[in-house]
């Protein structure tokens, strides 16, 4: 038994959302109690946990990554000058993942899941691409969950961009993987069918998807993020990407749609209709200069909207705050973003893991799975239930963790990692990404 306390305690329970001094009880992998500080006497016999102060609150879910991009920082390959969207994609990401192997991609999910750690992320829906090496490259990134103690949805991109043989090979991946997730009982792996972009899947790869897919799993698919994949659907099929995917039979509650950048009304009336869940991922549709979705839209709408990084963070606050100035700066509106998107963050991602795990997510309270963050914020204003957002976004980063909490397992306490060995963890990484960019760049 763990006592987590001496510290303010956010809740992300209406009932009880702020206790002032406060502290949390897990028992095993569950939360037992919530409460003030007298929980410490109440429960003395218990393992104590210092927060110093901080802030205790529930772990962060992130709901889109891409562990495959872990060893893209710093890289610089030959040639590489892109002029749009497809070229990023074919000139880096798809050059990157085409280079991995099953020892790299361990890799480079052990690299994620250290940040994750230290970022205060417990639960990732992955969606992962090596096209260097298929078969076997999930249950790769699983031993690496494993070891590293974060709970992971996975899935393998499928996409006809390297020959029907691999698109066929990738579906293979999809479908093993979710079976053995689907027999697994620990309530920390799961598995979806992953899926690239409508405009690099056929037909034929459309309906292979339907034949073998799990009944029990969805799809995790990017979605308009380019205006090139609305025009080739347009062009190739004379729909909309959203109604070709209704056509398909993807749409539905277990299905996650990244991005959705270029959706129209009827498109996101028909996402609303199905129940099928959206992920918005700021920083990269930024980066990549994709534009902005009509995100506040999606949630005003009823939408389950969560909020993920693309792999070019692992830290959610800094995706909530760059969001929250996207959606300003897009709309000019000073008032946009500023409830939508920790309501994203806080509440549609616990509901997008809550659909494929049993345990619930992103609460304390009686009974809700044993994820819990300590941060080092001491806030220098007054704070109480009414404020909480306010100081988080303005007060704290990811980095301000310093303890993080799995499943009741304890990951990382006083900034140290437990489980892990970092040092000689980042030696074996630094190591992979070496040989990855040789092998780039010849």
């Amino acid at each position: 038994m763990l006592i987590v306390g001496n510290g303010k305690v956010i809740t992300r329970n209406s009932a009880q959302p702020f206790i002032e001094n406060g502290a949390v009880v897990l028992d095993g992998n569950k939360i037992l109690e919530v409460g003030d500080a007298s929980l410490k006497e109440k429960y003395s016999g218990a393992e104590f946990i210092d927060a110093h102060g901080g802030i205790i609150m529930p772990a962060f879910i992130n709901a889109h990554e891409h562990i495959y991009s872990a060893m893209a920082r710093g890289l610089s390959i030959k040639g590489y000058n892109p002029k749009g969207f497809l070229e990023i994609l074919d000139g880096q990401w798809w050059n990157i993942d085409r280079h991995l192997d099953n020892k790299l991609t361990k890799l480079s999910a052990l690299e994620t899941y250290i940040e994750c750690i230290k970022n205060g992320v417990t639960t990732i829906f992955d969606h992962h691409a090596s096209f260097g090496e298929i078969h076997g490259s999930l249950f790769a990134i699983e031993e690496a969950a494993k070891e590293t103690g974060i709970r992971s949805c996975l899935c393998y991109e499928i996409s006809d961009r390297d020959g029907e043989e691999k698109a066929k090979a990738a579906v293979k991946e999809n479908v093993d993987f979710a079976k053995h997730a689907l027999a697994d009982d620990s309530g920390m792996i799961a598995g979806m069918m992953g899926m690239h972009a409508s405009f690099t899947i056929s037909d034929k790869t459309m309906e292979l998807c339907r034949q073998e897919k799990p009944k029990e799993v969805g799809y995790h698919i990017h979605v308009a993020e380019g205006i090139l994949d609305l025009h080739e659907c347009l062009k190739k099929h004379s729909k909309r990407i959203v109604d070709r995917l209704y056509d398909w039979d993807i749409l539905g509650e277990k299905t996650l749609l990244a991005h959705c950048i270029y959706v129209n009304p009827h498109e996101i009336d028909l996402i609303k209709d199905t129940n099928t869940m959206t992920v918005h991922n700021p920083e990269s549709n930024m980066g990549n200069a994709c534009g902005c979705p009509p995100t506040m839209e999606l949630v005003h709408k009823g939408i389950v909207t969560g909020l993920g990084t693309d792999g070019y963070t692992h830290d959610m606050i800094e995706s909530w705050k760059v969001a929250n100035i996207l959606h300003k700066h897009h709309l000019c509106d000073p008032n946009a973003a500023w409830g939508e998107v920790p309501e994203m963050l806080f509440k549609h991602n616990a509901t997008i893991a809550s659909r494929y795990f049993k345990n619930k997510l992103g609460v304390l309270e009686k009974g809700a799975s044993a994820d819990v963050i300590i941060t080092d914020y001491v806030a220098p204003t007054p704070l109480s239930e009414n404020n909480i957002n306010g100081h988080i976004l303005f007060g704290m980063n990811g980095r301000s963790v310093i303890t993080t909490i799995a499943n009741g397992k304890v990951l990382m306490k006083d900034r140290v990692l437990q489980n892990i060995d970092e040092e000689a963890a980042m030696a074996h990484i630094r190591e992979g990404a070496e040989k990855l960019w040789k092998s780039i760049n010849g």
